[in-house]
């Protein structure tokens, strides 16, 4: 197989970007929720349609995040050894 052929060191010491990417995750999840409800505020207040536009595009980023959150939480999970054994 190709992948068992390959040269170099990156297969031994690569390493994970997944707390980089959970670190961008909350903050992409906490602004995206905060801008979500300033943008959701506008919109009731001043009737402008570009507001409800600016509120669903942050929600959407929000939601986003927070998906990648449970995939990086399910990631780190299955990597972890399990220490206990069921009787």
């Amino acid at each position: 197989m190709w992948l068992r052929d390959r040269e170099g060191t990156e297969p031994v010491t690569a390493r994970s970007a997944l707390g980089v990417r959970r670190v961008l995750s909350i903050i992409a999840l906490v602004l995206g929720v905060v801008a979500a409800v300033f943008f959701t505020v506008q919109a009731m207040r001043t009737g402008e349609q570009v507001w409800v536009w600016e509120a669903a595009i942050a929600a959407a980023v929000a939601v986003v995040a927070a998906i990648d959150l449970l995939i990086i939480r399910h990631r780190r999970a299955s990597r972890r050894p399990k220490t206990h054994q069921h009787r």
